[in-house]
């Protein structure tokens, strides 16, 4: 059983290119594999390891200026949910082209996951999911609304043709652990939006705490790793990833006409031209060759039951 831990931290790196050598350096002699992207406004990612390997990365971030009231959120894989360990530089910690936004100035009012269906359920508030539209494709919260955007950049375009639509209503943004509503919402304050609430520590923290009979989550909550999904309590949902398009792909739709394993599904089988469409088949032909000596193909992927 591998821990994983997905954090985000809005502080100031001076000189982020200096911090990543040393913080790869310790996630490798820590036996730990994910993906930490570093940027002048902080650090955000998700690692998987041992307890012992996970507990010595995050003392390490923790001791990173600014950064010693990190906070975390834990679940588990039954396999590893990543080929490698990946620590990368950045513009920024999560993409919104909006050089004018900083949460570490003010961000919306944090709503616990205890006090999160009260406020979704008031008739004066409209609840906006500020993921791309793979992931609301496979679980959402029950009458949320869908900006229908491909990235995290497009969002600002969307509230600007859309603002109309939420005169005299308060706000409630939610994301998967939280990063993405620390800036949506101090986007909107700089809008003029005075009432903007986000969930805190983003669905992934309610599925944790909230009871199913409970809940007003419907499906699963798309994560970025080989587990694909997860479920309440966290537990590992049953999607996959098409290899083509990298979204999220149910039990049913493996036996749709469309799908072939690594190379497309019903969702991108009109996106890719047949030469690109071979060259995927090779690399599954690859990948099969790599399982069949027994080694593990950089492509190579879980197949869930």
């Amino acid at each position: 059983m591998f821990t994983v831990a997905a954090l985000y931290h809005f502080t100031r790196f001076d000189d982020p290119a200096a911090l990543r050598g040393p913080l790869e350096e310790v996630c490798e002699k820590a036996g730990t594999t994910g993906s930490l992207l570093i940027a002048s406004e902080g650090i955000n990612g998700t690692i998987s390891g041992s307890r012992a390997g996970i507990d010595t990365v995050l003392a390490y971030i923790r001791a990173l200026p600014g950064c010693a009231d990190l906070e975390w959120k834990e679940s588990t894989a039954s396999h590893e949910p990543f080929g490698r360990m990946k620590v990368r530089l950045k513009k920024e910690i999560v993409t919104m082209g909006q050089p004018d936004v900083d949460p570490r100035a003010k961000v919306g009012h944090y709503v616990s996951p205890d006090d999160w269906n009260e406020l979704i359920s008031a008739p004066d508030v409209a609840v906006i999911d500020t993921r791309n539209d793979y992931e609301v494709q496979i679980g959402t919260f029950e009458g949320a609304i869908d900006p229908g955007t491909k990235s995290f950049r497009e969002f600002p375009q969307w509230w600007d043709e859309n603002k109309h639509r939420f005169h005299n209503k308060r706000i409630a943004m939610f994301c998967t652990g939280g990063i993405r509503c620390e800036k949506s919402t101090n986007f909107l304050l700089g809008q003029g939006v005075e009432d903007v609430f986000h969930l805190k520590g983003g669905i992934l923290k309610y599925l944790e705490e909230v009871p199913q009979d409970e809940s007003k989550w419907d499906g699963e909550c798309f994560v970025f790793d080989e587990r694909v999904s997860v479920g309440h309590g966290l537990t590992e949902g049953p999607h996959t990833l098409c290899r083509a398009c990298r979204r999220p792909l149910a039990p049913e739709d493996l036996k749709h006409a469309d799908y072939e394993e690594g190379v497309s599904c019903h969702q991108c089988i009109t996106e890719n031209s047949d030469e690109r469409r071979e060259r995927f088949r090779e690399r599954q032909r690859q990948i099969a060759l790599s399982h069949a000596r027994g080694e593990r193909h950089m492509g190579a992927h879980k197949v869930k039951d």
